[in-house]
């Protein structure tokens, strides 16, 4: 069966922009990340994600999981946990990468939920 496709307009936009915040993410005693290069996205009335540059992640850290899930203005959704974090850091991490051409920029970036990591830190850069 095919997903549907929808493409962000007035009724639910869509907004990436470079975060002017340095973003240092903490888990298991291991630093994730630390960068200045995030993403600020934006979409219809959730609360923003930063998606920080997978060059800036300390991939060594993460373990692709089996979940996926799926988003009709984004595509399909990536997982990973972060071992050292234990039981609450699974599917902490999240990824579109083959996403939309609406939001194509977040290609290469992941995300964390603040809630499963020791600590997500924003600063001014």
């Amino acid at each position: 069966m095919d997903k549907a496709v929808k493409i962000p307009g007035p009724d639910h936009p869509i907004t990436i922009e470079r975060s002017p915040l340095r973003v240092i993410v903490k888990a298991g005693g291991h630093v994730i990340v630390d960068t200045t290069e995030a993403l600020s996205l934006r979409e219809a009335t959730y609360p923003e994600v930063l998606y920080v540059p997978r060059m800036d992640v300390d991939m060594t850290q993460l373990e692709r999981t089996s979940h996926t899930t799926y988003c009709p203005y984004k595509g399909e959704c990536s997982y990973y946990s972060i071992p050292s974090g234990g039981q609450k850091a699974i599917n902490a991490v999240w990824s579109y990468e083959s996403p939309y051409d609406a939001v194509a920029s977040i290609k290469d970036h992941l995300a964390f939920y603040r809630d499963r990591v020791d600590s997500f830190d924003t600063r001014e850069a």
